[in-house]
């Protein structure tokens, strides 16, 4: 009878072990912050949350979150996942990454539609990774081969406008980035820059008026806001290059563009490696965006008359 008992003392012991070591059997909670309900942030959503359900099924669960392009918002959402203790934060563009880094030192963060991350956290001598609780993936388009689309398909322009909200310092930095590739392709560039959604139109209105062509980086208050732009646009007939395909769907003629699903499926195959296998976010190095692809708005290149290499893939219809 004491060897019975003896036996089931230690088969019990060894069935309580296993649950305390096998990480692989845990549930996961996720806090999603996102910015701004838009395309490409919507997809890169998507994409996270298929790599993790496609890892582990019932395992993980979501506390998604939308700020509604209120950037104190993203404070609030970021501090509520902290006290719910979720297990990591995928933080969907640049004001969500920052909140969630004021928010936490511990909690793994990864970012994701994300242009900078030198930029975004204030991170002096870049060496890939950021010595912190976060990692993620970038969306950063080559910026060269940005400005190469806009000298492709307008050669003979002069003065190119570059618009962004001066609150994203990604757009900022993604400005004077190709700044330098556009002024050495023999153009004048200037920059016109918007506090917010209010301002907008007026900046458009000028940028219009005084551009042959305008550029839209990667910025979330335009992509936003892309009606505005385009109305004001299009009736002047200045076409628009834009940093992603989202955008350009909107009021662009062509961009150089990501999936931005593949870019949160990638971000989240990150996030089953540090909850799963352990993976330490501050060693992680960011991860460039897929392969990028020209395309065009077939309907704004035929109302403004521009003629689009083969080479291009047409922006499908909503």
């Amino acid at each position: 009878m004491k060897k019975k008992l003896s036996a089931l003392l230690l088969a019990a012991i060894m069935v309580l072990s296993l649950t305390a070591c096998g990480g692989k059997n845990e549930n996961y909670n996720v806090g999603i912050i996102q910015l701004v309900q838009h395309p490409a942030l919507d997809a890169a959503t998507q994409g996270f949350r298929a790599a993790l359900t496609e890892k582990l099924g019932d395992k993980v669960s979501f506390d998604e979150q939308n700020a509604s392009g209120d950037v104190p918002a993203c404070a609030i959402i970021a501090n509520q996942l902290v006290s719910a203790k979720v297990d990591l934060i995928m933080a969907n563009a640049t004001p969500a990454l920052q909140a969630a880094q004021s928010a936490t030192a511990e909690i793994p963060v990864l970012g994701t539609s994300v242009t900078d991350y030198a930029t975004a956290l204030g991170i002096e001598g870049w060496t890939g990774v950021t010595g912190k609780n976060i990692s993620g993936t970038s969306d950063l388009a080559p910026l060269d081969q940005q400005a190469a689309v806009l000298n492709e398909l307008f050669p003979d322009a002069k003065n190119v406008g570059i618009l962004y909200c001066s609150a994203e310092p990604n757009s900022k930095y993604q400005s004077d980035v190709i700044t330098e590739y556009l002024t050495g392709m023999g153009y004048a560039c200037r920059e016109y820059t918007f506090s917010d959604s209010n301002d907008l139109q007026t900046v458009a209105v000028a940028a219009a008026a005084e551009s042959d062509v305008i550029y839209l980086p990667t910025d979330n208050t335009v992509a936003s806001n892309t009606e505005i732009i385009k109305n004001v646009c299009v009736p002047v007939g200045v076409p628009i290059v834009a940093g992603e395909s989202g955008i350009c769907a909107g009021c662009g003629v062509a961009t150089l563009s990501i999936s931005y699903y593949d870019l949160g499926y990638a971000t989240g195959l990150m996030a089953y490696e540090i909850l799963v296998n352990g993976a330490d976010p501050a060693t992680m190095e960011i991860q460039c965006a897929p392969p990028f692809t020209k395309q065009y708005n077939a309907e704004i290149s035929e109302a403004l008359g521009v003629t689009i290499p083969s080479d291009y893939e047409a922006i499908a219809a909503e």
